[in-house]
């Protein structure tokens, strides 16, 4: 099978403490720290083709979480390995935060999953044909797609994951994603409603949820590498 290549640096995966308080991981790491998939009876089997099945189960579910989160760190890396010209220091600072906590996402699912299974999604490929990343508003358009899909993504899997376990680390990974996506829509339209504009939040205060189906619309534009969900059995 052929696998994609992501050019993305580990040489820093820690948080900077000192960095503002609306975007730490309240804990997040600690969490993720301990957590391992156990149990996994329901241990998929590959395809027989080159193409890579997410599997089913928790394990699909959380192979679905890694090829997000793989986009998004891929995206962000590309982001701050190339600024764009004029940036500010507060953007240059956010931006660097995102890089560290999606890192820190698509690094925990790999070892969790790989903890457990051999069927663990393979490192993708990315392209990004309409994003500018020398160009602010591109940047930030395309940050606030990937992060509002990321969010949507979170809820609309929870009520597919079986253990308990891990949907409290679902829960509070997309909580981490609400303050992405919120933090990216403030600096696109400052002291407006839009960190929590009424395109995401429903008339019951309630963020969206989406199916993988859904999901796949966004994500498609930007993955390369193909995959199948069809031992999860859901759209």
């Amino acid at each position: 099978m052929k696998k994609g290549i992501i050019s993305v640096s580990n040489a820093q995966t820690t948080l900077d403490t000192g960095r503002r308080d609306f975007l730490k991981l309240s804990g997040v790491t600690l969490a993720l720290a301990g957590l391992t998939l156990v149990g996994c009876e329901d241990e998929p089997i590959m395809q027989h083709s080159d193409v890579f099945d997410l599997g089913k189960g928790d394990v699909g579910i959380l192979n679905y979480a890694y090829a997000l989160e793989q986009l998004e760190a891929d995206f962000y890396t590309k982001v701050v390995n190339n600024f764009y010209s004029g940036i500010s220091t507060k953007e240059r600072e956010l931006f660097t935060d995102l890089y560290h906590h999606e890192v820190i996402h698509r690094d925990f699912f790999k070892a969790a999953i790989s903890g457990a299974t051999t069927n663990v999604l393979p490192a993708l490929e990315f392209h990004y044909p309409n994003v500018n990343f020398n160009d602010r508003n591109s940047v930030l358009a395309t940050a606030k797609a990937l992060e509002d899909t990321g969010v949507a993504a979170y809820n609309g899997a929870g009520k597919y994951i079986a253990n308990p376990d891990y949907l409290v680390i679902a829960g509070k990974i997309v909580s981490v994603e609400a303050r992405h996506a919120a933090a990216i829509r403030d600096l696109i339209n400052p002291g407006s409603a839009d960190f929590s504009g009424d395109d995401v939040i429903d008339a019951n205060g309630l963020d969206l949820a989406k199916e993988p189906k859904e999901i796949a619309a966004t994500a498609a534009g930007f993955i390369k590498t193909p995959f199948t969900w069809k031992e999860l059995g859901i759209q």
